[in-house]
């Protein structure tokens, strides 16, 4: 009989997986998405923000992206660039960002910074990867550095044991699938839309077809983002993909009355129990696709 994806997991070839693989394997074991969590480092504060990821994982968050913050993004719609632009104002750097990481990656759930390729390149990449694996993270996913031009993030990442996540989108030839594919660990990050992040009323129509033609070409997990706010569009996305990314509606979440200290739970945060609230809902969404 053939073992399970954990078991193999599991097995002697355990080294061969990396902590994306396994949470990919664990989940496809229970017939269900991976669900992927995403908050800005530092916002509101940095202690503030780890508690909020650190509960997304005890609400049934999967996997977790610490954004670092940025000045120039290009992908990031209104909801992220206002908390990124709110933690830089309140002094946030990249070795917060990294602290972040080591303290939501001791819950167990695999940790990647979500980053725009020149504060790595500021910090130096070899000591990026080195500092990200040290601190127990498990990758990055870095949306404006083409794969073409990652070699030497591509050989720092190998020699640190990190994922390197890219990006397609619907409008990606199968040519253009193929390379991102083939350079890509942990998973594929599929943009379900074209245009900036948030949450939206609807999905991409496009997301279910863009997770096919990828599957076409790869064996990888293919995970979907941009657009996934509540836990119906959580449970449609998880019955065609691997994996559900969800990044503005915590933000959201967790900007709800951030200024006053009347929330039930949480310590009296209303943000920490919003962010809980929606975590959990998004989370039985996953569990309950039919897939």
């Amino acid at each position: 009989m053939a073992q399970s994806a954990s078991a193999q997991v599991q097995s002697g070839e355990a080294e061969r997986f990396s902590p994306l693989d396994r949470a990919f394997a664990r989940a496809r074991d229970e017939g269900r998405a991976v669900l992927v969590g995403y908050l800005p480092a530092g916002f509101p504060t940095v202690e503030r923000g780890i508690a909020a990821m650190r509960a997304m994982v005890a609400a049934g968050v999967d996997v977790v992206e610490v954004g670092l913050p940025y000045s120039d993004p290009t992908m990031d719609g209104p909801v992220i660039q206002d908390a990124a632009d709110a933690a830089l104002r309140g002094g946030v750097t990249t070795r917060d960002v990294l602290r972040t990481v080591e303290a939501v990656a001791e819950t167990g759930a695999p940790t990647l910074v979500m980053t725009y390729w020149n504060p790595v390149e500021r910090y130096g990449l070899e000591a990026f990867a080195a500092d990200l694996a040290a601190a127990g993270g498990a990758g990055a996913i870095t949306p404006d550095l083409p794969p073409e031009e990652a070699d030497r993030w591509l050989a720092a990442c190998a020699a640190h044991g990190l994922d390197p996540v890219f990006l397609v989108a619907p409008s990606s030839t199968p040519e253009r699938l193929r390379l991102v594919t083939g350079h890509s660990r942990g998973f594929v990050y599929a943009a379900s839309t074209m245009g900036v992040t948030g949450a939206r009323a609807e999905v991409g129509a496009k997301a279910g077809d863009l997770v096919a033609r990828v599957r076409e070409v790869t064996g990888l997990p293919v995970a979907v983002g941009l657009g996934v706010s509540n836990g119906a569009q959580a449970s449609e996305v998880a019955s065609f993909a691997d994996g559900v990314i969800v990044g503005s509606a915590l933000v959201r979440a967790l900007d709800t009355d951030t200024a006053t200290d009347t929330g039930a739970g949480q310590g009296g945060d209303p943000g920490l129990a919003a962010v809980t609230s929606l975590a959990a809902e998004l989370a039985a969404g996953v569990r309950s696709a039919s897939v």
